[in-house]
């Protein structure tokens, strides 16, 4: 049931691709500041594997938080911890349906991709991977951004403009060190004076991170 300190919770889920009952992995979308599980969800098709299920919440008027994600933390809540909460039950809810966390990849644009990626270094393990169209680790200019655990490997990808509007390449660049410092395998690629939004080159490079974190079974013996 949804409350004023939950205010994510039970909002809608959008799904395409495999049930989870028989899905072999599974993706997380999360939308960016005003926009919606269906908008998001639109990247199933172009990083589209047979056998996965795509998966996008929607946030409670259409925004995780109210603020930048470089506000002081207490400023975005509750909404950032039913945000981070609500993330975290969708993980269990995939996990409940016999799909391992190194076969859950999530990613996100925007306000999306900061919630991704303040996730996944929050519930570290070994994930199928993190995808963040421009985002990095939660919290102000300077916040500690160190996390404990290990992220065991995971593959994360992180693209952004410089200078972007709303998320700085500074923070970018900081939270790269952070999760390569947590055990992830990062790859960075920044883009001087592109827009806030989503390149078809971004999601070439996206598709090819989940062609190589979910292949199928005749690529594997090609390799």
């Amino acid at each position: 049931m949804t409350t004023p300190l939950d205010p994510h919770a039970n909002q809608p889920v959008r799904h395409l691709g495999a049930p989870l009952s028989e899905a072999t992995g599974a993706v997380v979308l999360l939308h960016g500041r005003g926009g919606s599980a269906e908008d998001i969800l639109r990247l199933a098709q172009p990083l589209r594997r047979e056998g996965l299920a795509y998966l996008a919440p929607q946030a409670a008027g259409h925004t995780w938080y109210p603020n930048s994600f470089l506000a002081p933390r207490e400023t975005n809540e509750p909404y950032l911890s039913s945000a981070l909460r609500r993330v975290g039950s969708m993980v269990a809810e995939i996990e409940a349906a016999g799909i391992p966390r190194d076969r859950i990849l999530i990613a996100g644009f925007s306000q999306g991709a900061c919630l991704a990626t303040e996730f996944v270094a929050s519930n570290p393990a070994r994930y199928a991977g993190l995808i963040a169209f421009t985002g990095g680790l939660i919290g102000p200019p300077d916040a500690n951004l160190h996390h404990d655990g290990s992220l065991v490997g995971t593959p994360a990808l992180f693209m952004s403009g410089d200078p972007d509007p709303h998320v700085p390449w500074q923070r970018v660049q900081a939270s790269t060190a952070e999760l390569e410092r947590m055990g992830a395998v990062v790859t960075a690629h920044r883009y001087p004076g592109r827009p806030h939004t989503i390149t078809a080159q971004e999601v070439e490079l996206a598709r090819n991170l989940v062609r190589e974190a979910f292949p199928l079974p005749n690529e594997v013996h090609a390799r």
